[in-house]
């Protein structure tokens, strides 16, 4: 997992071939005008921008999550979005099958720790990474790239 802002996003550029597209993404468009829905960037990188309530950290955990084939970069637009997350590896008590069409496996875990997201800093997640988004008091508008391994 990496936390930080999108002024420092040309530091993880060099980490996966698409990372510096789904940041030239952010660069060239203007986030609070994004509309809610899915966008195909180009094959292997896609951009979903949601506005939604923040949900409760028992809401969240119902979907404690991560991926097999794609790598999240969560990036915050606007709000104030608390994240739990947990290493897969100490993750033993599986929520459910893995669904390979929507790439998700759910835990029944309780996470190791909550950060939190604000105005224009993001996480990625690798397939590593267990976490349980979209916690907060109110409303979040946020974008996810989806990035395929």
């Amino acid at each position: 997992m990496i936390v930080d802002t999108i002024n420092n996003a040309s530091l993880y550029t060099g980490l996966h071939p698409l990372f510096a597209k789904a940041f030239e993404y952010l660069k060239d468009n203007d986030l609070s005008k994004l509309e809610d829905g899915t966008t195909e960037i180009e094959p292997g990188l896609k951009a979903i921008v949601s506005t939604k309530k923040g949900k409760t950290p028992e809401e969240s955990l119902t979907k404690f999550e991560c991926h097999d084939k794609n790598i999240d970069i969560q990036v915050c637009i606007k709000g104030v979005e608390n994240i739990g997350w947990k290493p897969r590896e100490k993750c033993k008590t599986i929520n459910g099958d893995y669904n390979a069409e929507k790439d998700v496996q759910f835990y029944h875990e309780i996470p190791d720790m909550y950060f939190q997201l604000t105005d224009h800093q993001f996480v990625i997640f690798y397939p590593t990474d267990v976490h349980a988004p979209m916690i907060g008091n109110d409303v979040i508008k946020k974008i996810v790239f989806k990035v395929k391994i």
